[in-house]
């Protein structure tokens, strides 16, 4: 149980820096390879397909984490990043167009990553002191 929880962190994390990679790359990508346009990545239902995969991993990782070392402002950090990014995927454009789609989806994956990340490392911590 112990791997499958910090598996699901890292790769929680993984997913998260791959969303703002995305966010803040393609546009220069797509000038720079104007092939890649044919993959489809600016496709709005790349957002929507990362959230599915991000928040089902989120939401089992933060809360298995979160019983363990009992750190529960982590699930608020996650939780709100989530939120962030849903916000962006629903009202992106209507907030503030493009640049408020990546900002909000940004600072969503930011949330994300310190969440994960602080499970991750309190996860680490206790599963050492219990080795002892």
């Amino acid at each position: 149980m112990k791997e499958i929880q910090v598996l699901t962190d890292k790769f929680s994390i993984g997913l998260s820096v791959l969303c703002a990679v995305h966010c803040l790359l393609l546009p220069l990508l797509l000038v720079s390879l104007p092939s890649l346009g044919a993959l489809q990545l600016q496709n709005e239902a790349f957002h929507t397909w990362m959230l599915v995969a991000v928040i089902p991993i989120s939401i089992y990782a933060l809360t298995m984490g979160c019983k363990k070392h009992q750190r529960y402002h982590l699930l608020f950090w996650g939780f709100s990043g989530l939120l962030l990014m849903v916000i962006a995927v629903i009202f992106g454009h209507d907030i503030g167009g493009e640049a408020g789609e990546k900002s909000l989806t940004l600072l969503g994956a930011i949330f994300v990553v310190i969440a994960h990340w602080g499970n991750f490392k309190h996860c680490k911590k206790i599963n050492v002191l219990t080795k002892k």
